[in-house]
Formats: C-alpha cells, structure tokens, sequence
C-alpha cells in the first residue's frame, strides 16, 4: 500500500477502477442479476431443491452491462443446477442438492471474477401447507487484475495516455482468492392448489473473507461486508387457468449500500395443461432503473430477456440504455416418476 500512496492521484484512480463496480468505493460488487428470481441459488442457498414444477432444473445466466458507455462493457455469467433427493428416506422432508459456476469480467477485462458453489438445503414439511427450509453453501472465489491493461495519471501527457511511460502504481498481488460461506432460510405457504407465498431470508460472507490485491497485518483490512438479503415471491393462478401472477419483492443492504426491487411477471397458458407460456415483466429497481421482462416457455424449457431502462442520473450519459439479460432454465423430471410428481411432497403449481 505504501508504494501506491506515494502516487495519491494515481492511488484514487486505481482504487476507483478495481472496485468501481459496487455501491461502496471501498467495496467490489456481489454479482447479481435483474432477474435474480431466475438466479435462485445466488439469492439463498434455501432455494436449493424447492422446486414447485420440477424434481430438478439447469439454468444459465448472462448479463451485459454499460455496454454504451464503455468500450468493453461489463459481463456476467452463470451456469447452475440443483435436484430433489432422498424423498423417500426423510419424513414428510427432503434434501436439496446443487451448485452454481459465476464469472464476471470488468471492463477490459482488467477485473475478472470466478466463483464455484456448492450449497445443501433441508426442507421440511408442516403440516400440509406449510414448508420451512435452511440452506447452507460454501464456496471459492478468484479475482484477478491484468495491470498491463490499466492507464494512470502519471501516464497521460496532457493529450493521450502512453501505456509505454512506467507507472509508480503498483499491486502486492494481481489475484486474489478466498472461501465463502452463504446461509439462509425459506418459508413458503400453500393455501391452496392456485397459490403459494414464499418469503426466505440470507447472509452472504458469514465467514469474514477477505479480498484484496494488497498486503497487511490488519486482520480487518480487505474483510468483505457481510451481506443481507430477504425476498417475498408469490404465485396466484386464475380460476380459467390462462394466468399465473407471479408479484416479487426484492432487497439486500451491503456495507450501508441498498437495493430494492418490486414488480411483476405474468404467464399466460397457450395450452391447456400449462406446457406453453408466453411471459411478460415489469420491475423497478429504486432509484436506478425499470427492467422490462419478455420471455416464452415450450414444455421443460424456459426462456427470458430482460432490458434495464436506467433511470438515475446516468441516463444523462447512457441516453437510459443499460443492462440487458437473458435467462435459460430447464426443468426435469426423474424418469422413476415419469412426470408423476405424486412422490414429491413439495407441491406441485403449473
């Protein structure tokens, strides 16, 4: 650290650069998605295994950010899966099994995230509408730095940046590595055949990580905040079965940072048994943008594109166009049941 201060104009650009990307200066970003509800386990390892349509799902995510006001705009991606199983060796309960692979690239990629998760849920049945669940993941994460591809104050000549002039900007490391440890907790209500409440609660960074490109005998320094997430999703079906509301309401605070996100998606039945949907969405995110949600479903496989409309001040910059998303997920059925989900205890609402 002592040989970046020595260059404190170079110190405040780098520092900008590296963790730009959150709410905080002093903090970088949890990667997260517009569509978090298609994102289950980054939201609470609870979600692992509940599953009101399938026995099991893969999905995948992307997201394109900034891409107007960047050169190299933003990218997220994710791949995951989780499955039900030991339905018939727990009492009125089962066991939620899945992981999830992230990757993020900053910029240039002068920033590069790599995150694996494992995560585990117990869910267990009260009653006959009533279903409680805990959840735990642990995972790795790895960020990099390519500094080659960075430019500094004391590389500019009052025209252009020469990447050829030396800096007096350096790191103690370029990468990064550390364990991560997730909980959380769900509750889901079904009153009914025609809808379910869903209200789950999670901690991210329970185990005090530590992320930095520096060195220091401070235990604190470079500890990531621990962050907070609670959610309430809902799903009402009509009684025509043509339509199925699908209202969310999102929040999460990190370091004093906060996000909140309400609104609503729709699905209308092309097809009398629910195998055909078409999908439509509207969401705010205070203070920052309205996301518009399209997307259709054909049998097991679903998919959706979102488009962040920003809101906030940069709109004076980006001219309102911001992220964009898309959305994949598949939902399957163990062949032992051959689509017959009466071995679930989970509820069935298609």
């Amino acid at each position: 650290m002592e040989k970046l201060m020595r260059h404190p104009v170079a110190a405040v650009c780098l520092i900008w650069l590296v963790f730009a990307q959150g709410p905080s200066p002093l903090y970088a970003q949890d990667l997260h998605f517009s569509q978090y509800f298609n994102a289950p386990l980054l939201v609470n390892p609870a979600n692992t295994g509940f599953l009101p349509e399938s026995d099991y799902r893969l999905g995948a995510n992307y997201r394109n950010q900034w891409s107007t006001i960047m050169q190299v705009p933003y990218q997220t991606m994710s791949i995951f899966g989780d499955a039900q199983v030991f339905r018939n060796r727990i009492e009125n309960g089962w066991l939620g099994l899945g992981g999830v692979l992230l990757r993020d690239v900053a910029g240039s990629g002068s920033l590069t995230s790599t995150e694996a998760y494992g995560s585990i849920a117990y869910h267990q049945m009260l009653g006959l509408s009533s279903l409680l669940t805990l959840g735990f993941n642990v995972g790795w994460a790895q960020k990099r730095i390519d500094v080659t591809r960075l430019k500094f104050p004391d590389q500019f000549d009052g025209k252009f940046f020469d990447a050829g002039v030396p800096t007096g900007v350096a790191l103690d490391n370029t990468q990064t590595s550390y364990f991560d440890m997730q909980t959380g907790l769900n509750y889901a209500w079904f009153p009914n055949e025609r809808a379910y409440v869903n209200i789950g609660v999670s901690v991210q960074h329970i185990n005090h990580a530590r992320e930095t490109f520096f060195e220091s005998s401070d235990l604190g320094f470079g500890e990531i905040p621990r962050r907070y997430i609670a959610n309430i999703d809902a799903r009402f079906k009509t009684n025509d079965n043509m339509w199925i509301i699908n209202p969310n309401i999102y929040y999460t605070t990190d370091a004093g940072a906060t996000e909140i996100m309400l609104g609503t998606n729709a699905e209308y039945n092309l097809a009398g048994d629910g195998s055909n949907r078409l999908i439509g969405g509207l969401y705010y995110r205070t203070g920052d943008a309205a996301i518009v949600m399209v997307g259709f479903q054909v049998k097991n496989v679903k998919l959706s594109f979102s488009y962040d409309v920003t809101m906030s001040s940069l709109k004076n910059y980006n001219g309102s166009r911001g992220a964009y998303e898309f959305s994949a997920l598949y939902n399957g059925f163990y062949d032992e049941y051959n689509g017959n989900r009466r071995e679930s205890l989970c509820p069935t609402f298609k």
